[in-house]
């Protein structure tokens, strides 16, 4: 089926009359099929799990300040608030509220979903808010005042952005860089700014200077303010494709290019240039691999030298995670086969050192999820967790000993549950990690994949409230696939199934399902499946390609037109990742996967039943591609449902509330197709 007579375009129009008629229509019957006494028991008890406050108050430190912002039950839209250290080591702290969105909400008659805020130091007296529209990615920007807890006047030099899809931040007290939507032309293809300048206080956005200019074709363009004291820096960025982008240093008027490759990840830090490469980068004689971090000192860098010190290099098993910087020191998270380990590095005149961080409890995942190394010296705080442990935020400064700070409760039953992680083979020869949570010793039984493979993001062990009370407590198993795609094994792991290998991420998972039948964890009849974006692509594959290996799928805010993804909202942003479909020869392998392109009917081959669901806010993956999925389906005699929040952006939910709504939907319909 081409798109050139699709009889669908219609369901496109996002806010139209008749295509929000169709989905009401859709909504109603879901709901009315999954919603019963089961169902509002599991989106009860998910409910719970997301207002309790019992959860982690998750905070960044900022100088003497610990900020996070809250939603539960009585702020269902949520408060923006802060506290001191002493305070944050309560069990019960004493909060100082700065905002209260459901207050700003009502007296404003929006439907305002928080998107972040970013606080001026060192002073901590104004702060740039960032807030939804019902969650979608466009945002309007508003200046805070945080000694009177109200929005500063344009018209008294308070900075305030419409709605757009901006990037923002200070530059100075009195002024900000800014990339917006200027007018006519001021956008890239893919609906992000093109130009950044520098808007001083006290006026108009218009008479804004120009930093710079790029191609309509870019990602976008941005640029900031490194305030760090000693080390004020200013730099512009342009994103040429989503993977590549140049750095520049930007001093006065003059633009210096970084020289580093343009698909690197590139920092600067006080003296510190750190590069993680995505491929090789030969300099000189030496050749570095992908997947390395390497450093040196940015000014030495600048001015033409080139001594490069390698701070990780990675293995068949060992891969790059994260790294964070302190005043001294800078944390360094690796993964080996998908298991953390944390080292300390700590530059000096004349060689870096490498140390293990010790103290950490064992057989958890653990990520950093805060350092300041501008007034806190050498802190950090930590998460651990695993799929059967609940968070710990940990804290400490390098040196000294580590310190269990928060505790999140255990909201399902783990007795007689337990994890194991196997490897599938894939058509091509590869090892594929999975993780499995299941009771000991159990017999073929309901089992719930989850898969994402794209843009290198990893999957590491992490604790879920909800799908253990929705799914492992009642009796399921649960996986969670590495296919490639994602960063477990570095940059390759990703970069080989770019454009043309696309299809090894498709195998990679087939080849874990058939695994799990193979080893007796389960039976097809009995293996669903759920992913969301780019997981919500490989949902519509497992449909369309792999339909005999699964019982049920669930396929959320996805991409499933692939003839016009990339003339949808963000969609021209990853043409990188998937390829040109107007390019013929790239949409010759595209068109071998396209979910909605190679629908049949069920005389030809059946699906699994499939539950699709997204978000009429959506402004990153149009819902158009879920809505024509649906129809299409519809039209052949595939099973499918369908269930569109009119709120949620993205996240296909703008509201806890929301969110236990559309979870307890994807458990309750596996759990009737699945047993």
């Amino acid at each position: 089926m081409s798109n050139t007579g699709d009889p669908y375009l219609w369901l496109e129009e996002v806010t139209d009359d008749r295509a929000l008629d169709w989905v009401r229509t859709r909504n109603a019957a879901t709901t009315a099929e999954l919603a019963g006494d089961e169902f509002d028991d599991i989106e009860s008890r998910i409910r719970e799990v997301l207002d309790t406050d019992a959860r982690i108050p998750y905070a960044r430190r900022r100088g003497e300040y610990l900020y996070n912002f809250w939603r539960d039950a009585s702020h269902v839209r949520g408060l923006w608030r802060r506290t001191t250290m002493d305070e944050y080591r309560k069990d019960s702290p004493e909060w100082d509220v700065l905002l209260d969105l459901d207050v700003i909400a009502a007296a404003e008659g929006e439907n305002w979903v928080w998107s972040g805020a970013q606080v001026l130091r060192p002073a901590q007296e104004t702060a740039l808010v960032t807030l939804s529209r019902g969650g979608a990615d466009a945002t309007v920007v508003r200046e805070f005042d945080l000694t009177t807890r109200t929005f500063r006047d344009p018209a008294d030099g308070g900075f305030h952005v419409p709605e757009a899809k901006t990037d923002i931040g200070y530059a100075g007290p009195d002024a900000v860089y800014i990339g917006t939507d200027f007018g006519e032309g001021s956008l890239t293809d893919s609906g992000y700014p093109r130009i950044a300048k520098r808007w001083q206080r006290g006026t108009p956005l218009s008479e804004a200077a120009v930093v710079y200019e790029g191609e309509t074709g870019d990602i976008s363009i941005s640029a900031w303010h490194d305030r760090t004291p000693g080390f004020e820096r200013d730099f512009v960025q342009r994103a040429t494709d989503f993977y590549n982008a140049e750095l520049y240093f930007l001093d006065g008027d003059a633009l210096t290019l970084v020289e580093t490759p343009t698909d690197a990840t590139t920092s600067v830090n006080r003296q510190w240039l750190l590069v993680r490469t995505m491929t090789e980068w030969t300099v000189g004689e030496k050749t570095y691999p992908a997947g390395a971090l390497l450093a040196t000192d940015f000014d030495r860098f600048m001015a033409g030298e080139r001594e490069i010190t390698v701070l990780f290099e990675p293995d068949a098993h060992r891969s790059l995670h994260q790294f964070a910087w302190t005043e001294n020191h800078l944390l360094v998270v690796t993964l080996v086969d998908v298991k953390t380990e944390l080292r300390v590095l700590t530059p000096s005149s004349d060689a870096w050192s490498d140390q293990p961080l010790t103290g950490l409890p064992e057989l958890t995942s653990i990520e950093i999820v805060g350092t300041d190394s501008e007034e806190n010296g050498d802190e950090y705080f930590l998460s651990s967790s695993g799929y059967l442990t609940p968070a710990t935020l940990l804290f400490g400064t390098v040196g000294g000993e580590v310190e269990a700070l928060k505790q999140a409760p255990a909201f399902f039953d783990t007795d007689g549950l337990t994890v194991t992680q196997h490897f599938a083979t894939s058509d091509d020869g590869t090892a594929i990690p999975y993780f499995v949570v299941s009771q000991e010793n159990s017999t073929p039984g309901p089992t719930l994949m989850y898969g994402y493979g794209g843009f290198e993001i990893s999957l590491t062990p992490s604790y879920s409230g909800a799908t253990g009370l929705a799914w492992l407590e009642r009796g399921g198993t649960y996986v969670v696939a590495n296919i490639r795609g994602g960063g477990e094994y570095g940059p390759e792991w990703h970069t080989q199934v770019l454009r043309a290998g696309r299809h090894r991420v498709h195998e990679d998972f087939a080849a874990v399902a058939r695994d799990l039948v193979a080893r007796g964890i389960t039976t097809a009849e009995q293996l669903g499946a759920h992913g969301g974006s780019n997981g919500g692509l490989l949902m519509g594959i497992m449909a369309t390609k792999y339909p005999e290996l699964f019982g049920a799928l669930v396929c959320q805010v996805p991409l499933l037109d692939m003839r016009r993804y990339h003339l949808l909202l963000a969609g021209a942003s990853w043409v990188a990742e998937y390829g040109d479909p107007d390019d013929p020869n790239e949409w010759e392998f595209i068109a071998k996967y396209s979910p909605y392109q190679n629908i049949v009917g069920p005389e030809e081959r059946r699906y699994p039943p499939i539950l699709i669901t997204t978000s009429t806010r959506d402004d990153r993956v149009h819902p158009g591609h879920a809505r024509k999925m649906a129809a299409r389906l519809e039209e052949v005699g595939q099973d499918v449902r369908y269930f569109e929040n009119i709120e949620g952006g993205h996240g296909g939910a703008a509201d806890n509330a929301q969110l236990a709504f559309k979870s307890a939907l994807a458990f309750q319909f596996l759990r009737q197709k699945l047993g």
